[in-house]
């Protein structure tokens, strides 16, 4: 009887060390083919760059993400209220993997050219010295979350606000008022 103990004990290891190993080969692959980028299927990227030389993503038309720019001047403390509308467009949350999804990223705010702010929600505030005395061009631009930018016939998806600010003027009662204005935003795809 010992002998037939032995052989059910030895054909028991034989087959868990069989299973065994076929289980850490298969999980071995598993891992390894996890670990590979693949590249983004969500559209074509272009040679062509921004300012700081992000590549443009070209999307179809059809379903490509829109942006509108509106800004208004805060009487209260010379700042200026920038609101944005997106369309076929999500804000990613902070810390979403570098990855292009369709549709999601995140909104640069430039003034004149040069990047002021990255928004995940669709309100700032720009602050006065941001903005000294003149004409200035406000641009909200999208970006997908792998850095380059939202295109459509190899224009960005952009929409730029011309606004004036103007020296502060003192009213009767002491208090400051700044003559400032905004135009409508000029938005392209």
């Amino acid at each position: 009887m010992s002998w037939s103990r032995a052989l059910l004990t030895a054909l028991a290891v034989c087959a868990l060390l069989l299973a065994g190993s076929a289980g850490c080969g298969s999980g071995d692959a598993h891992a390894r083919k996890g670990d590979r980028v693949s590249p983004s299927p969500v559209g074509k990227v272009l040679d062509d760059t921004d300012e700081q030389g992000r590549h443009y993503r070209e999307v179809d038309k059809k379903g490509a993400p829109e942006v509108g720019v509106e800004v208004e001047p805060d009487a209260a403390d010379d700042s200026w209220d920038v609101t944005l509308t997106v369309h076929d467009f999500r804000f990613s949350p902070a810390g979403a993997k570098p990855v292009a999804v369709a549709g999601r990223g995140t909104v640069r705010l430039l003034v004149d050219g040069r990047t002021v702010a990255r928004l995940r929600v669709p309100e700032y505030r720009l602050a006065a010295d941001l903005v000294p005395h003149g004409t200035h061009h406000v641009t909200a631009r999208l970006y997908a979350d792998d850095g380059t930018v939202w295109a459509v016939h190899g224009k960005p998806v952009e929409s730029t606000a011309d606004i004036t600010a103007s020296a502060v003027q003192a009213t009767p009662d002491g208090s400051k008022v700044p003559s400032s204005g905004s135009t409508p935003a000029q938005g392209s795809k």
